[in-house]
């Protein structure tokens, strides 16, 4: 596995123009966002349509285009990565519910153990973003937080890196969030 510092110095060349700096840090990180992928996608009911390797390449396809992007480090980039794949899930998602009109089969996620993939959900999918949502107008570095742990699987100590905070902010800002989050959602 390529050293954090290893993707953080491709990104950086592909930030800076370096084509080639791009064909060199898809293999490396590939492995970590088809995990991410598949943690999400185990959350889904039987037969879901969507698999890992199709969720990869549509956020791989979304973050290739992000040309303007200033990459700085690798939890920025599993970051954005996190926020695209569940932009993806909660569109796919809507067209499911709208093809079936609302019906009970409704994707379904746990916030509690957001650092180690729950196996039993318990939170609906489309609940949560439009709660994360409602928390952003509220309390936008909340619900910041909460993205890059849950979606994108980040430690705390990579969130704190991504949002230029410190660690303790980060912990105090991840339990009122959840706290938020979960009196939201029952």
């Amino acid at each position: 596995m390529e050293r954090p510092e290893g993707v953080t110095q491709l990104l950086v060349d592909w930030s800076n123009g370096d084509a080639a700096a791009l064909d060199k840090l898809m293999p490396v990180v590939y492995d970590e966002l088809r995990r991410l992928a598949s943690s999400y996608l185990k959350r889904e009911r039987a037969g879901h349509t969507l698999q890992p390797t199709a969720l990869v390449n549509e956020a791989y396809l979304k973050l290739v285009d992000q040309r303007k992007a200033r990459w700085q480090n690798r939890a920025q980039f599993f970051g954005v990565a996190a926020q695209l794949m569940r932009r993806i899930l909660v569109d796919h998602a809507r067209v499911r519910q709208a093809q079936k009109r609302g019906g009970s089969d409704q994707q379904q996620l746990s916030l509690s153990h957001a650092d180690r993939i729950a196996e039993k959900p318990d939170i609906d999918l489309l609940a949560l973003h439009e709660a994360l949502n409602d928390l952003a107008l509220i309390d936008e570095q909340q619900a910041r937080i909460v993205e890059l742990r849950f979606f994108g699987g980040l430690t705390i100590e990579e969130t704190a890196e991504v949002l230029e905070i410190s660690h303790a902010t980060v912990e105090r800002d991840w339990t009122l969030a959840r706290a938020w989050l979960r009196r939201e959602l029952s």
